[in-house]
């Protein structure tokens, strides 16, 4: 049996890894908790998704979008703190797998 393809439309779709999948965390949950659009998505200030929009983790854990999180942190009001959980912000080092 020989078989020949004439066409291929290959489709794929991307996530954000932020963390363990079995943590708890649900769809309301992947959200970035300063302009509440979604990790997968872009904040207000980009255009297109992805590693020009990256995401930033912070050592209390939370994470936003680095756009979102470097606008809040430049506010008066912020005093350097996670928009979250109001403790100091210190900017996690995520390894790579």
């Amino acid at each position: 049996m020989k078989v020949t393809i004439n066409h291929w439309h290959a489709v794929a779709q991307w996530r954000w890894d932020t963390g363990p999948e079995d943590a708890g965390a649900n769809e309301e949950e992947d959200v970035c908790g300063i302009c509440r659009v979604a990790y997968e998505g872009c904040c207000p200030s980009c255009k297109v998704p992805g590693d020009d929009c990256p995401l930033i983790w912070g050592e209390c854990s939370h994470v936003f979008h680095m756009h979102c999180l470097l606008k809040w942190i430049g506010t008066p009001s912020s005093k350097s703190q996670c928009p979250m959980d109001r403790r100091a912000w210190v900017t996690a080092e995520r390894k790579v797998t």
